[in-house]
């Protein structure tokens, strides 16, 4: 069943702080059309340029998944990048007025209630996944990470995070559809060693850091309060009581999960792959991952989106058929020579799948192109039409008192000549719900898995018989 594409009712703002940058900024979300994808503006740079969650776009991966265009940059995009895929909003623009995303709370959740707060807007547009039809592995032996993807009807994700850490050991997180990212994922907030602040800080890094901001893993017994307080010196947090009870988390702080650490990896995979510009159904196994991995595994699932565009598409014209040529002769009104569907071998509730066979026996090779049988276009439009035919008179009791008549057809292409011993396979998509007997598709026909033709059509099923 196929689904449409959706967006938000309005715009919404968050303010918040850069964790990098620590500059203040106002990020909001707004309604974009569709086909639209995700897309950053900034604001506060003159002409105002959008750049694209493109993962070919990313030019670092240091502690965050950052975009640049033209010199203008958008750093930490993966949090509000995993609200928006996780709430399966297709289409949305984010304007911000400084480089970096705000941090908030360290998750994702402060974006998802913000898109909750203004609802969702269903688009005309179809839903168009990535499904991928093959396995995938992926390795940085260097750096330890390893993503494995294997075909799946949702889009899953099972991960293992082990860092040899004493305070955090081995964990594991799994997802098993987009729908448990809401309650399961989105409140996972980020996490840091004790022992990597120093270093941090001093790269110019989470200059907007905080205790309400990360976890912070304790790994040491004892940590002398010097250190402490040369730390928070050094992150600009003087004023800040920090407390070591311990390993574990700094000041106590009580996680959410147990697993809380691996959640948070989960969801900046769902943030990272987000860049690939497609919803995703597959199974993602990730192996300590991190924002290098994630974005280098991106690009190579956006090498098989294009080559799976490329590739002829796949038909299996030996499965039983749903309605043999004995079948549709009940339906249509048609015969020889004007009946031009053999079988119908799939339909769903938004469309339908065809097969017209060519055969130099039929009667209008006779007279057209004689020397050089050519298959009417005009021909091809009525066999995708009879297709649409059956598709609309299935939906109604007694079809054989039925005709289905034409009103209009538009934006007609004809790609290549169809010559006997052709099979023509016909895949036709509702573009919009059936009304008062009116129903309006969108087709495309193949041979050998590239199209041939296509064309919208309009028709309206009239009971004309008693």
């Amino acid at each position: 069943m196929s689904e449409k594409q959706r967006t938000i009712k309005q715009s919404v703002s968050l303010e918040g702080v850069g964790l990098h940058t620590g500059k203040a900024v106002t990020l909001e979300i707004c309604p974009a059309p569709e086909n639209h994808g995700y897309k950053f503006q900034r604001v506060d740079v003159e002409g105002e340029p959008i750049i694209n969650a493109d993962v070919d776009l990313v030019v670092s991966t240091e502690r965050g998944t950052t975009l640049e265009k033209n010199g203008i940059r958008i750093y930490t995009t993966e949090h509000v990048l995993a609200a928006l895929y996780g709430m399966q909003v297709d289409n949305a623009l984010i304007k911000l007025n400084a480089p970096e995303i705000p941090i908030m709370d360290g998750s994702a959740l402060p974006f998802v209630e913000a898109i909750e707060s203004v609802g969702f807007e269903e688009q005309a547009a179809e839903r168009e996944y990535f499904v991928l039809d093959e396995i995938i592995p992926w390795e940085d032996a260097d750096k330890g990470n390893e993503i494995l993807a294997v075909p799946d009807e949702n889009y899953r994700i099972t991960v293992m995070v082990d860092y040899k850490s004493p305070v955090l050991g081995t964990q594991h997180a799994s997802m098993y559809n987009i729908g448990e990212f809401r309650e399961e994922i989105a409140k996972c907030r980020t996490f840091v060693f004790l022992r990597e602040l120093e270093y941090l800080a001093k790269n110019n890094l989470i200059k907007g850091g905080d205790l309400d901001n990360a976890i912070v893993l304790v790994e040491r017994e004892e940590v002398s309060q010097e250190e402490l307080d040369n730390l928070a010196k050094l992150l600009g947090k003087e004023d800040l009581k920090i407390e070591v009870k311990g390993m574990g988390v700094l000041n106590t702080i009580k996680l959410q999960f147990q697993n809380e650490p691996a959640r948070h990896k989960l969801l900046d995979i769902v943030g990272d792959l987000a860049l690939v510009g497609k919803p995703i159904k597959a199974h993602i196994l990730g192996a300590r991952p991190g924002h290098s991995g994630n974005v280098k595994f991106a690009k190579v699932l956006k090498d098989k989106i294009k080559a799976q565009a490329k590739a002829p598409k796949k038909f299996d014209l030996e499965k039983e058929p749903l309605y043999t040529i004995n079948d549709i002769e009940k339906m249509l009104p048609h015969r020889y020579p004007f009946l031009l569907v053999d079988k119908v071998i799939d339909m769903d509730e938004d469309g339908i799948v065809g097969v017209k066979n060519i055969t130099m026996n039929e009667p209008q090779f006779t007279g057209h192109f004689p020397g050089n049988p050519v298959f009417p276009g005009v021909l091809q439009i009525e066999a995708m039409a009879q297709c649409g035919g059956i598709y609309a008179l299935s939906k109604v009791d007694e079809p054989e008192l039925y005709s289905t008549y034409f009103m209009k057809i538009d934006n007609v292409k004809f790609k290549q000549k169809v010559i006997p011993g052709d099979t023509v396979v016909f895949e036709l998509k509702l573009l919009s719900p059936m009304r008062r007997g009116l129903v309006n598709m969108g087709g495309k026909a193949y041979v050998n898995g590239k199209v041939v033709m296509e064309a919208e059509m309009l028709a309206q099923v009239i009971k004309d018989k008693a």
